[in-house]
C-alpha cells in the first residue's frame, strides 16, 4: 500500500512527536463520495485520545494527516485530521462534541510551517511543565497527583490533567501555576481508566489497551461479570493497569447470560442415597454442572448435564432421593481432548529429535545416471559401467 492510499484510507502519515496516534479510525467509506455530511463537518484529533469535531468553513480540501489550525477558546489550537466524510456523523455520536453558542467550532486554515514549529515547541514544554507542577501540588499538601499536562498550540492554554479521590480546593495552586508558568491554566479532572487511556501500554493479552485505541465511553464493571463467567475472584487476575476491573470482563459477558437463563440453581445441593453433592463449577457452554461429595467424602468430581439437574432437584424436593449421580463408579474425569487437528505436526515439541541417520537412509535409493547400452553391460549405483 503505498502513501497515498495509507492517507486515503485513513491512516495519518505523519507521526509528529507520537502525540496523536490513538483511536485511530479505519475509514470504511473513503472510496465512497460525501452525501450525508453537507456541513462538511471534519474530526480532528489532538494529544493522546482527545478529539473533537469542527465545521470546515473554509471548504479546505482536507484528508487524515493534514495538521490544521482550529478555533480555541482564546487563540487558536493545532490538530491532525483524523476522518472526513460520512462516518464522521456516526463518529460524533460516539464522541462529544465542543460547541460554542450552539454551533460548532471552525477550522481556520492548513497549519503553516510557523503553527507547526510553535506547535512542536509547546510540545516540548509539557513534561518538564507536568514535573513542575507534580512539585507544586506536593508542596501544598494537596491530595491529588498531575497525571498529564497538554498545552494548546498557540502556547497561550495549558490542561493540566489530575486525579483525586476526594473533592481538592486547588484556588491558591493555580494562581501558583498562573505565576510560574505564565499561561492561562485549566484544570480536568480525569479517572484511573482515562489516565491508563492517557498512557498506554500493552494489556496481558499482549495487544495494545482497548482505551488507547478504541474505546470512548467507560462502562461500570462489577464483579457479578467475573461470576458469571466463572471466573476466579482474583484481584491481580481481574484488574487491569488502571487499577480497575478490566473492561474486557463485559464482552462477553450478555453470551454467559443468554446461556444460564434457564440454567437451574446452584445453592441447592443434590441429594442421593449415598449422600449429598455440592456445587462446584459449571461448564457454561457445554451445558455441564460439576459436583463434589459433600463433607469430604471419598469420590472426585462429576460432570452432570444442567436438564438432569433440574429432574434430580426437582425429584428431592418432593422428598425423593436417587440411588447414585451418574459415572458415580468412575468418577474421577478423564482429561478432554484438544479440539484441534494438528496436521501438520507443527505442535509435537519432539518433532526436531529424529535421528539424521534415519532420515538419510530415507532418502538414499539407488540412482541410475544413463541407461545399459546392451543386455550384457550393467551398471552400478552411480551409473558406471561394471565389466
Amino acid at each position: 500500500m503505498n502513501t497515498q492510499d495509507k492517507t486515503a484510507r485513513g491512516c495519518p502519515t505523519s507521526d509528529r512527536v507520537g502525540s496523536c496516534a490513538k483511536l485511530n479510525v479505519y475509514d470504511w467509506l473513503y472510496d465512497v463520495k460525501s452525501t450525508i455530511n453537507t456541513e462538511d463537518i471534519v474530526e480532528v484529533r489532538f494529544k493522546n485520545t482527545r478529539k473533537d469535531y469542527y465545521r470546515n468553513v473554509n471548504s479546505l480540501v482536507l484528508k487524515p494527516g493534514d495538521m490544521v489550525a482550529v478555533e480555541a477558546s482564546p487563540g487558536h489550537d493545532i490538530g491532525m485530521v483524523s476522518l472526513v466524510g460520512d462516518l464522521v456523523l456516526k463518529q460524533m455520536k460516539r464522541h462529544k462534541a465542543t460547541m460554542i453558542d450552539g454551533e460548532l467550532r471552525k477550522i481556520y486554515r492548513t497549519a503553516k510551517s510557523v503553527d507547526i514549529q510553535k506547535w512542536e515547541e509547546s510540545i516540548n514544554l509539557e513534561h518538564p511543565t507536568m514535573l513542575k507542577a507534580r512539585k507544586i501540588a506536593e508542596d501544598l499538601k494537596l491530595n491529588m497527583k498531575i497525571g498529564d499536562v497538554e498545552f494548546q498550540g498557540d502556547k497561550t492554554k495549558a490542561i493540566f490533567y489530575y486525579i483525586a479521590d476526594e473533592r481538592v480546593d486547588f484556588r491558591q495552586l493555580i494562581k501558583l501555576y498562573a505565576d510560574t508558568f505564565r499561561i492561562r491554566i485549566e484544570m480536568r479532572q480525569i479517572g484511573a481508566r482515562q489516565e491508563a487511556a492517557r498512557i498506554g501500554g500493552i494489556g496481558p493479552c499482549g495487544r495494545e489497551l482497548c482505551c488507547s485505541s478504541w474505546i470512548s465511553n467507560f462502562v461500570s464493571v462489577t464483579t457479578n461479570a467475573a461470576r458469571y463467567q466463572e471466573i476466579s475472584l482474583n484481584p491481580q487476575k481481574l484488574a487491569g493497569q488502571c487499577g480497575k476491573l478490566k473492561c474486557c470482563l463485559n464482552y462477553e459477558l450478555d453470551c454467559y447470560i443468554d446461556a444460564q437463563k434457564n440454567f437451574p440453581p446452584t445453592n441447592i445441593p443434590i441429594e442421593t442415597e449415598k449422600g449429598n453433592y455440592n456445587y462446584l463449577k459449571a461448564d457454561i457452554f457445554k451445558g455441564l454442572y460439576w459436583y463434589v461429595r459433600e463433607n469430604n467424602q471419598p469420590g472426585g468430581m462429576m460432570a452432570v448435564s444442567v436438564d438432569k439437574v433440574k429432574e434430580i432437584q426437582k425429584l428431592n424436593k418432593s422428598g425423593k432421593k436417587i440411588a447414585q449421580l451418574t459415572n458415580e463408579n468412575a468418577p474421577v474425569v478423564d482429561v478432554e481432548a484438544h479440539t484441534y487437528h494438528d496436521s501438520v505436526g507443527q505442535e509435537s515439541i519432539d518433532r526436531f529429535d529424529q535421528s539424521t541417520k534415519n532420515r538419510r537412509k530415507k532418502r538414499r535409493k539407488p540412482i541410475l545416471t544413463r541407461k545399459p547400452n546392451s543386455d550384457n553391460e550393467t551398471l552400478d549405483n552411480q551409473g558406471d559401467r561394471v565389466d
